[in-house]
């Protein structure tokens, strides 16, 4: 199974069994979508990537869950021309996210004002690091917004910190132009997720692999 996989996928060679990183990563996508909802919910600004989804839901009445669904396939899509080899995680990564986002959203209350988002941020943030920490940790490829930053490297030679801000510059522009949530909680998210994570990964990581510090779980 592990050899056909191959053929299509970038799966691990060795290390733990494949139904391991499966449950693991999948789990974590979950919790990951969970984090998300609470996020949309404090309603005080959001990471790059969920600003633009949500910008997008706003635009065309779509769902954010499914929004997140249909960029993530939109920029595989855009894999094909970079090189990149899927990951099993990338595929289940773009479909569970946004549908856990969906179901998560309808059963969290809105924040009734800025300090009680505040803590739901802060809960959210704790929340997606341990989701982000399980994906990372499973090895099954990084996410589909991820790959694009990592093939954009690749290809263009620029470090992974100017092509990660370009990126996230022009979505988070692109999602406030277009009524995403921009603010407070956009700043807490891009300072506090990575020591989080820092801190979470090696309880989960099954590879016993530095931090890649280009995933965030999107």
């Amino acid at each position: 199974m592990r050899r056909f996989l191959n053929t299509i996928f970038e799966v691990p060679r060795t290390g733990a069994p494949l139904w391991k990183r499966v449950i693991l990563v999948e789990l974590g996508l979950i919790v990951c979508g969970f984090a998300f909802a609470i996020m949309l919910q404090a309603a005080i600004g959001l990471d790059p990537w969920d600003a633009f989804h949500l910008g997008l839901s706003k635009a065309t009445g779509v769902s954010i869950g499914l929004v997140v669904v249909i960029v993530g396939f939109a920029v595989m899509f855009l894999w094909i021309f970079l090189k990149q080899k899927l990951g099993i995680g990338t595929i289940l990564n773009a479909i569970t996210i946004g549908l856990s986002i969906d179901f998560f959203i309808t059963l969290i209350p809105k924040a009734p004002d800025f300090w009680w988002g505040l803590g739901y941020f802060i809960v959210a943030i704790l929340i997606n690091g341990l989701g982000i920490s399980m994906y990372i940790g499973g090895g099954l490829g990084p996410g589909p917004r991820d790959g694009l930053m990592t093939g954009l490297v690749r290809i263009t030679g620029r470090p992974v910190w100017l092509v990660r801000t370009a990126i996230e510059v022009v979505v988070l522009g692109l999602g406030w132009l277009m009524g995403g949530t921009v603010g407070v909680g956009t700043v807490l998210y891009a300072f506090a997720i990575g020591p989080v994570v820092h801190v979470m990964l090696p309880w989960f990581n099954l590879d016993k692999v530095t931090e890649p510090e280009e995933y965030e779980g999107h």
